[in-house]
């Protein structure tokens, strides 16, 4: 399968494009610098571009399968829409080519999931430190929803730098679960790529953490 990972630089999107590879993906990373990513491989491609320039994203979406987004942006700065901007750009040259789907990195604490977090994120973290991420991503994730794509958002607890386990719980809801609140992101992108094979959660938001 060819799949196509925006954000492939980042701490997530560098495990979906070596995980990837691992399973015997042909894969194309989507970077602003590619000489900061150093990753080599024969089933790699990487591909200079920017989510903000449609122009680069519509020269990278055909000839893909899937499309994994790990998009992420480093300041919580008002009026910042890096993340739905982006994803618009991508969505709309998805459909121009005929790609289907999608799969979304997003958050615990968006959308329905809002009563799913702790105390200290849901009420000091998030409005605190994070407010304008997380409302990006709830425009991402509204942009996504009504994309008529076949769909995947994967909200994840707390990120970590930790191994990939299998260890983790999924679910629609958490909100009568006991979880710890954190996963890794070796595990997360585990999940991302096994949606690949299944149509399981698609038209789906689901949760995952240990």
């Amino acid at each position: 399968m060819k799949i196509l990972i925006f954000g492939a630089s980042g701490a997530t999107g560098r495990q979906l494009v070596q995980q990837a590879l691992d399973q015997q993906f042909s894969v194309t990373a989507f970077v602003r610098d590619p000489a900061k990513f150093k990753l080599a491989h024969p089933n790699l491609r990487v591909v200079q571009g920017d989510v903000l320039r449609p122009e680069t994203v519509e020269a990278a979406i055909p000839g893909h399968e899937a499309v994994l987004l790990a998009l992420g942006v480093k300041k919580n700065q008002a009026g910042d829409t890096t993340l739905s901007d982006g994803t618009q750009h991508i969505i709309e040259c998805m459909r121009k080519y005929g790609v289907q789907r999608l799969i979304c990195e997003s958050s615990l604490g968006v959308g329905s999931s809002k009563n799913e977090v702790g105390f200290v994120f849901g009420k000091i973290v998030a409005p605190l430190f994070l407010k304008h991420i997380m409302a990006d991503k709830e425009r991402q994730e509204a942009l996504i929803q009504h994309s008529g794509l076949e769909w995947t958002i994967v909200r994840p607890a707390g990120l970590t730098n930790g191994k990939a386990t299998g260890g983790y719980k999924v679910a629609l809801s958490f909100a009568n679960a006991k979880i710890k609140g954190r996963v890794s992101r070796a595990d997360v992108a585990q999940f991302m790529l096994k949606q690949l094979a299944t149509d399981a959660f698609v038209g789906r938001a689901v949760g995952i953490s240990y």
